[in-house]
């Protein structure tokens, strides 16, 4: 099979013509497409100046025992046109020959093997059924800061722990808007337990104070604690 290039209201320069030989290689296209039977290639020229980026047009046509492939491509010349329409061509003769080779039912995997080639893909067993992945006799658990956590759990960010001396109301509301916070945790010096003051509407301010009562304490051991609101 030879390649036939000619012009159409141009001429076509005998370095053009080893330029195609070179390019259009003979064997890799045999290779994709063995039933090749003709490859034209054409040169045209655009006289209008308004179109000098693309001034000169290459097409590519090759013929065999299936359907006709066809690649043009324009450029400011025929070399560059050249290029870009053969890797047009190269591209969509690669796109049939893998049609071809899907079609023929050549690279198939069994069912047994998708699992190893599809990421995602169910086991099947000897009897053609799923076979399902055992789940975890336990739920994992996981120690976050001063928590033990089962499964995914709360999550907890940050913990800090901060050493601090009784002090009053007042001083407290002090502080909180030292640090510019909207609650401030303390201990009162006068009942030397935790409290906590906040910042409510505009200029209000609430203060939560917490009791210690062993007996609560000990009768909600195993029950789920309680919410302070203020």
């Amino acid at each position: 099979m030879d390649i036939v290039v000619k012009g159409r209201k141009t001429e076509v320069p005998e370095r053009f013509r080893k330029h195609v030989a070179e390019k259009l290689k003979l064997e890799k296209i045999q290779k994709l497409d063995g039933k090749v039977i003709s490859l034209d290639v054409e040169v045209s020229k655009e006289p209008n100046p308004r179109q000098a980026d693309r001034c000169d047009r290459v097409e590519i046509t090759l013929r065999s025992r299936g359907p006709v492939i066809r690649a043009e491509a324009a450029a400011s010349d025929p070399y560059a046109a050249l290029d870009l329409a053969a890797d047009k061509l190269e591209a969509r003769l690669r796109k049939q020959h893998d049609k071809r080779y899907t079609r023929r039912g050549n690279g198939r995997i069994s069912a047994a093997e998708v699992a190893d080639h599809v990421p995602g893909a169910a086991t099947l067993n000897g009897n053609g059924s799923v076979v399902h992945d055992e789940e975890p006799d336990s739920v994992p658990t996981k120690r976050i800061g001063s928590l033990e956590v089962m499964g995914e759990g709360p999550l907890v960010v940050r913990e800090k722990t901060h050493v601090a001396a009784p002090m009053t109301l007042d001083q407290a509301l002090y502080e909180m808007e030292l640090v510019g916070h909207d609650f401030y945790l303390f201990v009162d010096s006068e009942t030397k337990e935790p409290s906590v003051v906040y910042r409510r509407h505009a200029y209000d301010y609430g203060v939560i104070h917490l009791n210690t009562d062993p007996m609560v304490a000990q009768a909600g051991a195993d029950a789920p604690g309680g919410a302070l609101g203020g």
